[in-house]
């Protein structure tokens, strides 16, 4: 019984550090009712190459849980100027880079965002999801930003 103790204490000890973590690009918390622990948290990240991006991920939080729900949405937006100096140091494979990761849980679960580069519509996506399958499915969700009108815009007509 010993055991099973230190090892949910160890767990919630855990939890503590993961979301003491991931507080600090808290834009909103928004409660999911007066008799749940569950909070809708948003999340405001700048893409660390593509300056020019801030994406917005919310996510469901559970205080009192040892893993949080896989649910989560993400919009993506031009925030500053996207350059192609920018678009020359991502990596344009069709499965691109993870760009941001957050840890769900002490059980390896994780959201992560990947940029992906569309080279036939000149289109960034950012696709968010999680590691771990839930209720028989990995849950994800798309953003894009389009190059045009950015300064890197005649760049990627170009690489055609």
């Amino acid at each position: 019984m010993k055991f099973q103790q230190k090892i949910k204490h160890l767990a919630v000890l855990m939890g503590a550090v993961i979301t003491l973590s991931a507080c600090s690009d808290d834009v909103a918390s928004v409660s999911l009712g007066l008799f749940t622990t569950k909070d809708v948290v948003v999340n405001s990240q700048q893409d660390p190459i593509i300056k020019g991006v801030t994406c917005h991920i919310s996510h469901v939080e559970a205080d009192l849980d040892f893993s949080d729900p896989s649910d989560m949405s993400i919009a993506c937006r031009q925030t500053g100027p996207i350059t192609a100096e920018q678009l020359h140091e991502i990596d344009r494979s069709k499965s691109g880079e993870v760009v941001f990761k957050s840890s769900k849980s002490i059980l390896f679960k994780s959201l992560k965002v990947r940029r992906i580069y569309d080279a036939k519509t000149r289109t960034l996506l950012y696709l968010s999801y999680s590691t771990k399958e839930s209720s028989g499915s990995h849950h994800h969700a798309l953003s894009t930003v389009p190059l045009y009108n950015t300064k890197a815009w005649q760049w990627a007509q170009e690489q055609e």
